[in-house]
Parts: structure tokens; C-alpha cells; sequence
């Protein structure tokens, strides 16, 4: 017995859905990776990586003259010469200018990038930042926030100052203390009180799990061995 013929909308429909199947794959196809746009700024906060594949977190950004600084920490920046804004390293933004590590704790990266800015914020995170107006030496009891690459933004109170701790490279001195947390990666980051900077994390105990402490090396001091300012 023959099957009656198949109506030719029906054979239509079907060749219809066979190309949307066909097609599926393809439409389907996952985006290609967006490119990373090229940095137009460079913030406290913001990473920096050298020519010798080291990475370093500017603490804050400072002015000598007509020449801009970042502040880094000193047993980051020693050793480097060239740094770039970028991670593929295509964005030179300068070289290092000065360090100084153990006894203190301290470098700066003299900016020769023009094309980029350097405004004195710091980058939160999220799209968010600070306008830093100022420094001053930390005090016992004051509220005390800093921005880490790994921990982000963590906060509290500073429970001690000038004091040493003695790293396996050698003995730091005049380092203040704070109970907010920080994890390995977030050296170089900057602590702040409000707008006022206060300090570069150097250091750390503990963790953000289980609770500890940050050392930091004060901005004031930095400031004063270089012959900068923050604005």
C-alpha cells in the first residue's frame, strides 16, 4: 500500500528546520576575547610590571618639579629598571628612580610616559576611587583603610607605630601596624586614612581567614627622602 505524498508545505517546513539546525553551531559559536584596551591612567593601586617580569603595586602617585612619581615598596622595585603599564608590557610608563631596602622600606618610579595621567586617587576597585589630598603620620587609634592587589579593600585601626620587623632580607625600621588583614600579592598597595595617605603595605602576619595584621612603611617618610609631594 503507498504512503500518500508528503503536502509540500510540510517538505517545506522541514527543509526550513533543517537549515536553522544546521546553522545552530554556528550561531552558537562562543564570542571571540575581548582585547584588554591599553591603560590611559595609572592610579594607587594600579600594577606595574618590569622589564624582568616582576610586578609591583603603586602605592600612591607624587610630584617633584614637573616630573610625577610612584611610590612603591623598596624590596619590590630593587633590581628593576624598566616598568610598563601593562601586563604584555607594550605600554613603557617609566624607570626606577630610587629604592631603598632593608632599613627602610621605600622606592619611586619616575613616570616619562606622557600619554598616560597620573592622578593622585587610588583605584578601590569596581570602578571606584579615592582623591588622596594629602599625607600624614599615623597615629595610634586611627581609622586606617588600604587597598591590596589580592585582599582588596580592607579596613581597621592602627595599633602600633614605629616599630621594626625583621624580614629574611634584613630589619626594617619605623613601620607602623594596623588590624586590617592583607594576603601574600598585596605589598606596594596604599593605606589611607579618608583622603589622607598614610602608609605602603611591606608587610603582613596572619590572613584574611583566620584575622592578622599589616606592617607599612609611612608615605611622610617617603615623601621626605625623595623631595616629594603628593599633589
Amino acid at each position: 500500500m503507498r504512503r500518500p505524498p508528503v503536502p509540500v508545505t510540510v517538505l517545506t517546513a522541514l527543509a526550513a528546520l533543517a537549515a536553522v539546525l544546521l546553522a545552530a553551531p554556528a550561531a552558537l559559536a562562543a564570542p571571540a576575547p575581548a582585547v584588554p584596551s591599553a591603560p590611559t591612567a595609572v592610579r594607587g593601586g594600579d600594577v606595574l610590571y618590569g622589564g624582568d617580569g616582576r610586578r609591583c603595586t603603586v602605592a600612591f602617585n607624587a610630584r617633584g618639579g614637573d616630573a610625577y612619581y610612584g611610590l612603591v615598596a623598596g624590596h619590590c622595585a630593587g633590581g628593576a629598571t624598566t616598568w610598563y603599564a601593562d601586563a604584555a608590557r607594550t605600554v613603557p610608563v617609566g624607570t626606577t628612580a630610587g629604592s631603598s631596602f632593608p632599613g627602610d622600606d621605600h622606592g619611586i618610579v619616575r613616570y616619562t610616559n606622557t600619554s598616560l595621567s597620573y592622578p593622585p586617587e587610588v583605584n578601590l576597585g569596581g570602578g571606584a576611587v579615592r582623591s588622596i589630598t594629602g599625607a600624614a603620620t599615623p597615629r595610634v587609634g586611627q581609622s586606617v583603610c588600604h587597598a591590596g592587589r589580592t585582599s582588596g579593600l580592607r579596613c581597621g585601626t592602627v595599633t602600633a607605630v614605629n616599630i621594626t620587623v625583621n624580614y629574611g632580607g634584613g630589619a626594617v625600621h619605623g613601620l607602623f601596624r594596623s588590624n586590617a588583614c592583607s594576603e601574600p600579592g598585596d605589598a606596594g598597595g596604599p593605606a589611607f586614612s579618608g583622603g589622607t595617605a598614610l602608609g605602603i603595605i611591606v608587610g603582613g602576619s596572619g590572613n584574611c581567614a583566620y584575622g592578622g595584621g599589616t606592617y607599612y612603611q609611612p608615605v611622610v617618610e617617603v615623601l621626605a627622602a625623595y623631595g616629594l609631594s603628593l599633589r
